[in-house]
């Protein structure tokens, strides 16, 4: 009997695992590395941001300060002790604001995360209504739906932001500018990434919609006497969910990371403007971190989506898990 014969097979479960986790460690590698050769490669110093816009310094004090930072280092060895440091669960010091990166980062998480599960959620429900309210109606109807859903998902977040500023903070005054003080405070800010999202889901799930409603398990409902509003419940919203599904894990996992500009214009706190502070001053660390914390969480986000999937279409689970 060989060696391989007696080694047994992995459950399909296990393999799953295994699977997702090796393409999640991928992931995270490597936009870790894009992160930091980015940054390294980019023109100017990064010690003239660590000594601060408009300051100078004698070259000794900057062979100093590059030498606390490591970055006297060749490149390649920088690298390699970014990546030992990071595998240790060490995200390291914040060059800049001179604190460990982690309490940086669980001091500012919680508003992002506010606001990216509170855009997806209204994105989906919107989107939900606006594909049942207009799948397989008129063709004005349809055009309608399409041309409006069209310009929502042409308006940029950070544009359709500083209009909703505009509308309801300085003229009508009804919702705050600044802040993220109480759930009004969230109002604009969901809105402005919600709605260019919503428009892309509503196509997607108007499509899902009318595509499976010929399908000849659809026909076989209805000729039994299903009501349309149960066949919609029971079938064809349910085979929409799939796709609909895939798309929210990608766009949660960039909602997460990707929030920069709206969190700029509300003034909020959160992840974002860290972020765009962190870029501005060339905190290598602090993007590193930020980095990684986001491809982590668009992994652990799709593999959820992974494990819904068979629950929401049951054939997947008598296929097992793929």
């Amino acid at each position: 009997m060989s060696v391989r014969a007696s080694v047994p097979a992995l459950p399909p479960w296990a393999r799953f695992a295994v699977r997702r986790a090796a393409a999640g460690v991928a992931v995270v590698w490597g936009t870790v590395t894009v992160t930091f050769f980015a940054i390294h490669l980019a023109p100017g110093d990064i010690v003239d941001g660590l000594i601060g816009p408009g300051a100078s310094a004698t070259p000794a004090l900057r062979r100093q300060i590059a030498a606390e930072a490591g970055l006297d280092q060749p490149l390649l060895v920088q690298y390699g002790q970014e990546l030992r440091q990071l595998a240790s669960g060490d995200l390291g010091w914040s060059y800049q604001l001179g604190q460990p990166i982690g309490r940086l980062l669980s001091s500012q998480v919680w508003p992002t995360v506010q606001l990216a599960v509170a855009a997806l959620t209204t994105a989906l429900v919107l989107a939900v209504l606006a594909a049942v309210l207009t799948a397989g109606r008129g063709r004005a109807v349809r055009g309608a739906a399409a041309l409006t859903e069209l310009l929502a998902v042409s308006m940029p977040s950070f544009w359709l932001g500083i209009i909703l500023l505009t509308v309801f903070s300085y003229n009508l005054h009804v919702l705050p500018a600044v802040g993220a003080d109480g759930p009004a405070g969230l109002v604009l800010p969901t809105l402005s990434l919600a709605l260019p999202l919503a428009g892309l889901l509503a196509q997607v799930i108007r499509h899902e919609l009318e595509t499976t409603d010929g399908k000849p398990f659809v026909l076989t409902a209805r000729s039994r006497g299903l009501g349309e509003r149960a066949l919609l419940l029971r079938h064809t919203l349910r085979h929409a969910l799939l796709p609909l599904t895939t798309l929210a894990g990608f766009i949660l996992g960039g909602l997460f990371g990707g929030a920069v500009l709206v969190e700029n214009i509300f003034t909020r706190p959160g992840l974002g403007r860290i972020l765009a502070s962190a870029v501005g001053s060339r905190d290598l660390p602090v993007v590193t971190a930020l980095v990684v914390l986001s491809s982590t969480v668009f992994v652990i986000v799709n593999t959820l989506v992974d494990v819904v999937h068979p629950l929401i279409d049951p054939r997947l689970r008598e296929e097992g898990v793929a």
